[in-house]
């Protein structure tokens, strides 16, 4: 099941380059859900972590992700896997739709407005 967060971009680590030849990044957003701004930490893998090169703090993003847990020496661990960043570099104003006079009907016209 996919995940999705929005928010602002508060750090970037470096990638993490394991023994094994695995590697991940991972990265901070701040996000304004609920009473209090909540800092979530997300992680790229492999070559995903390239997504964040073009990046920096305070870029506003919308990040999918997918969650895992998962059991090791009677620890719990819970990871938020991004797969997914988009950049929204307008402030929203996009999504309002404009109001257009050609959208208005007719109600005199014998003719259907479709």
């Amino acid at each position: 099941m996919a995940y999705e967060l929005k928010g602002k971009i508060k750090k970037i680590f470096d990638t993490q380059t394991f023994p094994s030849g695995f590697s991940k990044r991972e990265f901070v957003v701040t996000t304004q859900d609920g009473k209090f701004p909540q800092d979530i930490k997300l992680e790229c893998l492999k070559e995903k972590a390239e997504m964040l090169d073009s990046l920096k703090e305070n870029d506003d993003v919308s990040v999918k992700f997918d969650l895992s847990g998962r059991e090791w020496q009677g620890k719990y661990f819970v990871n938020l896997t991004a797969w997914k960043i988009d950049t929204s570099s307008s402030s929203g104003e996009d999504d309002i739709p404009q109001y257009d006079p050609s959208d208005e009907v007719d109600f005199d016209s014998e003719e259907p407005p479709f």
